[in-house]
């Protein structure tokens, strides 16, 4: 059972951004710090990007481990919500489903992807290797 009202849980949601995240700021930071220079959600690819590297032919999504569905199982940010689970699970799993797609659109007309978890950021270095490896 929710413990909220439907008033309160509205207003929670609500506040759940899709751009402009704490993670997503991290990485943009990080790859500036890096010294390459992007765009920023991109509309005509497909899943707007949240960084565009377009000489490089690269992009990157900055995913969280909850909406997105890390699959690592290590990962403690992914978790299911005690209540109202006959929404959440399909909820989630479309959502997988459709970065899996978006992925795979990407790729096959010519972009590489790179996804960075949530989770990875708490080590910045091996997310600065993966972004290095990408943009090489």
């Amino acid at each position: 059972m929710d413990t909220l009202s439907p008033q309160q849980r509205s207003t929670r949601m609500s506040r759940i951004r899709g751009r402009d995240t704490k993670p997503e700021l991290a990485v943009r930071r990080l790859v500036h710090g890096l010294g390459y220079r992007y765009r920023l959600h991109r509309k005509d690819l497909p899943g707007r990007p949240d960084l565009v590297f377009v000489r490089r032919r690269a992009v990157i999504f900055v995913h969280g481990c909850f909406w997105h569905r890390h699959p690592d199982p290590a990962c403690k940010l992914v978790r299911l919500p005690k209540s109202r689970l006959e929404f959440w699970e399909p909820k989630l799993a479309s959502n997988r489903e459709r970065d899996l797609a978006v992925e795979q659109r990407l790729n096959e007309s010519g972009w590489r992807v790179l996804t960075v978890w949530e989770c990875e950021l708490r080590d910045p270095e091996a997310v600065a290797t993966k972004v290095r490896d990408l943009l090489r």
